[in-house]
């Protein structure tokens, strides 16, 4: 903004005659702003009468002619800084009379206000002139500084209040610590070890319940190997899904943890066509939200990735990863209905299931086309025929799924068998079988063996445990649990076993045993860890279980009866799993 003077204004200007000044807006950033300055007392202005007048500070050479500022201009000063002392050569000038000014039409000298002038060589008493004593620049400067003062007060007051003052300072005593009582404590080979005599005693009695049938099975305290209970130990049953336990056990002690699945879509031999390469991913979740499997990779990503490729005028999938039956020996089409299984090949959605969400519904006998026509609907192709990928063919998406040790804990929890036998087939590629039924059983049995694990007495036909031919005995399960749940690391085995003890679903808690555990076994619910196994007269469990001293036991039971497996047989294996957890047998 510019003031422009009024009338009886006068512009104002320095009182140093002869002496060279500098406008304020010119004066280097590092010079001090007026505002800064003390206040100085003023000497007796001088009188037309009087022959000389006090004698002048010495001046500084060389001498410039005054300039007229404007008030405007008073405003833009510098951050203060200290006036330099007289340079050496600087000659003191003799001090000399000051007439008084003839400045028509100014009646008044101007009146002295203080500004150090920079940006020269200074004067130290150099200052601003006024010509109207009522409306000077002190009057100008004494409301600012006032106003500035008033603001700093306002702001120390709020700053106080705010970040340290008593308000703050004035603080409460801390509330004494919580107490804390845990209810889960950590296992270790230090409390009291179980004997067989006392473990015998605990579950003669479960054992016995008719509703059995024939009951083989085994206990181990796997601190020490010491077998606690044998019933038929190393005769072979029919383990049905307690089987996934020899299948969970080969792929953690085979595959890399982190491995993935990956699906991809290649480029195809004519333009506008692709091939969906199967990559062996029965995960993939046909619609977002509606999945059993988590951090299941989406057909959605993938046709999205696609699509930015360019537009897609026929689709077709290659299945060439897997060989063999794509339904396992003794599996029966009616399985598939109930959904029990769908034919494993290495591209499908949701497991092949019809309800995506549903754990045990329906699955489809055609999943790999049902997956490929849905692809080809949301790219805006016609329907998908098998085909082939050419050899070196430019992938335009791809999509990969959960981890294998995710991959396998879903399989246990759920008892998926579609999953299962995934799985097993990744072990037979990584081991140097085909990936069929027949070539994930030879990997399953090649990698527990290399490991020392007796495989005398099992035989088994798929990776998942559907098949009834399929035989093992218990003693096989409680050898590899044991493995997983020793206490130390001594073992190489434990280590690429341990997540195997944390995919087992808990007892009352979830996967498949998440609704049992009631009644008369009550007291095992949370403390029981096993994997089930029904077929038509069979029944399994076989696990985990910590007992009232903080002894973790391993256990399997299985079981060939004609009774009633949903309120009898199931809950008669319950009751023995939980006699352990109650036992403190040492």
């Amino acid at each position: 903004m510019r003031i422009e003077p009024k009338g009886e204004q006068k512009t104002t200007e320095l009182s140093v005659p002869n002496a060279k000044t500098a406008r304020v807006d010119q004066l280097p950033q590092s010079e001090p702003s007026w505002f800064d300055q003390p206040a100085r007392s003023e000497p007796a202005r001088p009188q037309p009468a009087q022959p000389a007048q006090p004698a002048q500070p010495p001046r500084q050479e060389p001498r410039q002619r005054t300039e007229m500022l404007r008030v405007d201009q008073l405003q833009a000063q510098q951050p203060p800084r200290s006036p330099q002392p007289p340079r050496p050569e600087q000659r003191p000038e003799p001090p000399r009379a000051e007439p008084p000014r003839q400045e028509p039409p100014r009646q008044d000298p101007p009146k002295p206000l203080d500004l150090p002038v920079t940006g020269y060589d200074e004067e130290p008493e150099d200052r601003l002139t006024t010509d109207e004593p009522k409306k000077g620049r002190k009057s100008l400067v004494a409301v600012i500084g006032l106003l500035v003062v008033a603001a700093l007060t306002g702001a120390t007051v709020y700053a106080v209040k705010e970040f340290g003052g008593p308000e703050v300072i004035e603080t409460k005593p801390p509330a004494a610590p919580a107490v804390v009582q845990p209810l889960v404590k950590a296992v270790t080979a230090g409390a009291p070890a179980p004997t067989p005599a006392g473990v015998q005693q605990a579950i003669a009695g479960p054992a016995g319940n008719s509703a059995l049938g024939t009951v083989t099975g085994s206990v181990i305290d796997p601190a020490n190997g010491t077998a606690l209970w044998q019933q038929g130990d190393t005769t072979p049953a029919t383990p049905a899904s307690s089987l996934k336990v020899l299948t969970a056990a080969a792929a953690l002690l085979s595959l890399e943890k982190t491995d993935q699945l990956s699906t991809k879509v290649v480029q195809g031999a004519e333009p506008g066509s692709v091939v969906i390469v199967g990559g062996g991913d029965p995960t993939i979740s046909g619609v977002p939200g509606r999945s059993v499997y988590p951090g299941a990779a989406t057909l959605d990503d993938l046709v999205n990735q696609v699509k930015q490729k360019g537009a897609v005028t026929k689709v077709q999938f290659d299945l060439s990863r897997y060989t063999g039956e794509a339904l396992g020996p003794q599996w029966e089409q009616a399985d598939i209905g109930g959904g029990s299984v769908a034919p494993i090949v290495p591209f499908m959605l949701d497991g092949g299931r019809v309800d995506q969400a549903n754990v045990n519904g329906a699955r489809t006998g055609s999943p790999a086309q049902a997956a490929a026509d849905a692809f080809a609907q949301r790219i805006g192709a016609p329907g998908a025929t098998v085909g082939t990928a050419p050899q070196g063919a430019q992938v335009l998406g791809e999509i990969k799924s959960a981890p294998i040790e995710q991959l396998v804990d879903n399989m246990m929890q759920i008892s998926d068998n579609v999953l299962t036998e995934a799985i097993a087939r990744e072990i037979a590629i990584k081991t140097g079988n085909e990936p069929s039924f027949a070539g994930g059983v030879k990997a399953v049995r090649d990698v527990l063996t290399k490991n020392g694990f007796d495989l005398t007495g099992a035989t088994f036909v798929d990776g998942s445990g559907l098949s009834a031919t399929n035989k093992i005995p218990a003693k096989l399960l409680t050898d590899v649990l044991s493995a997983a749940a020793k206490p130390t690391l001594d073992d190489a085995r434990t280590a690429k076993l341990r997540p195997l003890l944390t995919a087992l679903p808990v007892a009352g808690g979830s996967g498949t045993l998440a609704g049992r555990y009631t009644g008369n076994s009550a007291n095992g619910k949370g403390w029981v860890r096993a994997k089930t196994g029904t077929l038509t007269g069979v029944n399994a469990l076989a696990g985990v279980v910590v007992d009232v001293d903080g002894r973790v036991l391993v256990f399997a039971f299985m079981s060939a009866s004609n009774r009633n497996p949903e309120t009898e047989v199931r809950p008669a294996l319950d009751v023995m799993a939980a006699a352990l957890r109650g036992c403190g047998c040492s």
